[in-house]
């Protein structure tokens, strides 16, 4: 059995629901079929916090497959596949009124480290009926790009990001947590095909 480990994010701003976490949820009630074992886990909006459990993670669980959740507050109705993690550029204040010094998440660590999925290829073969999905090479600069690229570090690139809109009438938590088991099944059918 295959260990995938998947991480939304708690409230931040005027999002005391965190669609993320939401949707993370909902994807552990459905499950990614028998031969995966599905953990998860909420991270808080929180540099230092973050990176501590996404380094625990990789050093204690080793999983195939880490997928971060996080919310785009700007995308109405689009889910948004992260290529890559950038390292600098980190200037503005997490929940708890902090940067991370340098404003870098790794200090002698590359520019910026890309996924050893590849998103484009995901994007051309998957649809998700009720919603758009993007690519995107720029997670943000804020705590969801920052976990990426730690996340990618510490895991040798077998991490992926998916950005998900606030929740809606037409966006549910159950509506986005199909979207996600859809979305990952093909992420993971990737990773078996590099691993061959």
């Amino acid at each position: 059995n295959h260990l995938s480990f998947f991480s939304g994010f708690g409230p931040f701003r005027q999002y005391l629901i965190n669609s993320s976490w939401e949707a993370v949820k909902e994807l552990s009630k459905r499950g990614l079929g028998e031969n995966i074992d599905l953990q998860i886990m909420q991270l808080p909006v929180v540099y230092q916090k973050a990176k501590e459990q996404v380094c625990k993670i990789w050093t204690t669980l080793q999983p195939l497959l880490t997928v971060h959740v996080g919310l785009a507050s700007s995308a109405t109705a689009l889910i948004i596949l992260e290529q890559c993690g950038k390292n600098k550029g980190y200037q503005e204040r997490d929940a708890c009124g902090f940067h991370p010094e340098g404003a870098c998440c790794v200090l002698d660590g590359p520019e910026k480290i890309e996924s050893t999925i590849n998103m484009k290829t995901l994007w051309k073969n998957i649809s998700v009926e009720g919603i758009d999905i993007i690519l995107s090479r720029d997670a943000g600069r804020y705590i969801c790009d920052y976990t990426y690229y730690t996340s990618l570090y510490y895991g040798n690139g077998r991490a992926a990001f998916i950005h998900v809109p606030p929740l809606s009438q037409s966006v549910t938590a159950e509506f986005l947590g199909k979207a996600l088991q859809t979305i990952i099944l093909a992420m993971l059918e990737q990773c078996e095909e590099q691993r061959e």
